[in-house]
C-alpha cells in the first residue's frame, strides 16, 4: 500500500529535448526557389556531361571521324562515330564526364550489354573536368579524355539496373583517343 501511495505522489519532470526536425513541404521549397527543382549539384553534373560530350565530339573530329550525338535515343551509347572513308565500322562511344578526382563511375546495364555485344566497336570515353573551387565557369576545362576498349568483363545479374566501377581501374585500362 505504501508503494501505491508513493506512486500517486509522482510528478513528471519537464521534458529534455535531445533532437529536433524541421519539415518543409517540397512545394514550398519549389515556390521559394522560383519553381526550379534542380539543385546546384544537378546543374554541375549536367554541365560536366555537356563539356564531356563536346570534348569527345571534338576529339573524334580531330581523328577524322564524323560523330553524331545519339544520347537522347537511349541506345546504350552517346555518340555514333563514322569513318568518312567507309573503311571501318561505326564506333559506338559511351561518354562519362566526371569531376577530376572522382573515384567511381556509374554505368547502366544497357550500356554494359551494348559493350559486350559490340566489343570491337564500343568505346567507353571517360572525360575528367576541372571544377576546382577557385575556377570561374569560363575557366573550367577538360583535363583528360581516356578511351577504354572492352571495359567490361561480364554482363550484370538479371535484376541489376546499373553498376558502379572504380574510375582509376577503368582509366588504367584505357588510353588517349585513337
Amino acid at each position: 500500500m505504501e508503494d501505491l501511495r508513493q506512486e500517486r505522489r509522482i510528478s513528471p519532470l519537464p521534458p529534455n529535448i535531445i533532437g529536433g526536425a524541421l519539415i518543409v513541404p517540397a512545394g514550398l521549397l519549389m515556390k521559394l526557389n522560383g519553381g526550379q527543382t534542380t539543385t546546384l549539384q544537378t546543374r554541375e553534373t549536367r554541365y560536366v556531361e555537356m563539356l564531356a560530350m563536346e570534348a569527345v565530339i571534338a576529339a573524334e573530329k580531330r581523328l577524322g571521324f564524323l560523330p553524331r550525338d545519339v544520347a537522347a535515343d537511349k541506345c546504350g551509347y552517346d555518340i555514333e562515330s563514322r569513318d568518312p572513308a567507309g573503311e571501318s565500322q561505326l564506333r559506338f562511344i559511351e561518354v562519362k564526364g566526371r569531376v577530376q578526382g572522382a573515384d567511381s563511375v556509374t554505368v547502366t546495364k544497357n550500356e554494359i550489354l551494348t559493350a559486350l555485344n559490340k566489343p570491337d566497336q564500343f568505346i567507353l570515353a571517360i572525360v575528367q573536368v576541372d571544377l576546382s573551387a577557385g575556377a570561374q565557369a569560363g575557366d573550367r576545362q577538360v583535363v583528360d579524355i581516356t578511351y577504354v576498349r572492352e571495359p567490361f568483363g561480364r554482363e550484370p545479374d538479371f535484376g541489376v539496373t546499373s553498376v558502379n566501377y572504380r574510375l582509376p581501374e577503368l582509366i588504367n585500362k584505357g588510353g588517349p583517343p585513337r
